[in-house]
């Protein structure tokens, strides 16, 4: 079964078991993951609210104003949402910002919130690397988020979601123990590259505030449809575990337009039964010990 250009270059894949379920024996598992990106100094993102890109290389401090807001205000307003719902997430977050904003990053560690390293800027997608440059990418934005978090990360999505060949394995010989750089399956699934492996945690673009609700200019209402529809097919159809990902940025839902449905959102995974919130971190534990893995 193995694709993906075989695994993203060579790795060898242990899928979890049929009667797999998540922490608690829970089948329905949820991840609020949140998204704090950045740019390198002189990028910018290359797209923005208005629809039109620049010319190239005409700096869209449109675009740059825009995703600012994450960091300045609107990862502050979802910190509250969190900590009023009482659950910890998944936040991916580049390294750049953790040269710019220390406090505001130890503030989202100190509140137990995944650190997920996103690469040192969006701008710096591993796709576009060599090998000796991709690997210093991961090391200068794992150190600096180690240093400035007081914890060293253990998950990585590159930008965009975007690896090169190499990637995977790449972040297994760094010590990385899960990334979710693909969207290949529905259920995290284990990769060994030679005397290292590392965890893919496939995710989707099914629940993302940007694509939905910027680029396709749906209502940040429409989410809670979403999510709606999700539930009623997996509560009358699927038999096994699944997973869904609803994902939020600083700088889109973030707004006070869009936080109110991010905080409906958990409010209704909150009330299943059969649900698990939780950290994609954690998720991998379970996942490891499931299979008689330790993490290491």
């Amino acid at each position: 079964m193995p694709s993906l250009l075989d695994i993203h270059a060579g790795g060898s894949e242990t899928l979890p078991p049929s009667d797999f379920r998540w922490p608690g024996g829970k089948r329905l598992g949820l991840f609020f993951r949140v998204a704090l990106e950045g740019w390198s100094d002189e990028a910018w993102p290359g797209f923005g609210p208005m629809g039109n890109p620049l010319r190239p290389g005409t700096p869209d401090l449109n675009a740059l104003g825009w995703v600012e807001y994450g960091i300045r205000r609107g990862i502050h307003r979802i910190l509250e949402v969190l900590e009023r719902q009482q659950i910890r997430t998944s936040m991916l977050v580049c390294g750049v910002l953790a040269e710019r904003h220390p406090q505001t990053l130890r503030r989202i560690a100190d509140a137990g919130h995944e650190i997920v390293a996103h690469s040192w800027g969006m701008d710096v997608i591993p796709a576009y690397l060599n090998e000796q440059d991709e690997r210093d990418n991961i090391r200068r934005t794992t150190e600096l988020l180690e240093r400035v978090c007081g914890v060293r990360p253990t998950g990585w999505v590159s930008p965009r979601s975007s690896p090169s060949p190499r990637t995977a394995r790449l972040l297994a010989e760094e010590g990385y123990l899960w990334h979710g750089d693909t969207m290949n399956d529905d259920l995290p699934y284990l990769v060994r590259f030679g005397a290292h492996e590392i965890a893919a945690f496939p995710g989707g673009m099914e629940m993302n505030d940007t694509p939905h609700a910027i680029r396709y200019g749906n209502a940040p209402r429409q989410m809670l449809e979403l999510f709606d529809d999700w539930l009623d097919y997996v509560t009358h159809h699927e038999r096994g575990a699944v997973r869904l990902n609803p994902s939020i940025h600083g700088h889109v839902f973030g707004r006070i337009t869009g936080i109110g449905i991010f905080e409906q959102l958990i409010e209704r995974a909150r009330a299943l039964d059969d649900g698990w919130i939780g950290r994609q971190g954690d998720a991998i534990a379970h996942l490891r010990a499931t299979l008689g893995r330790p993490q290491r």
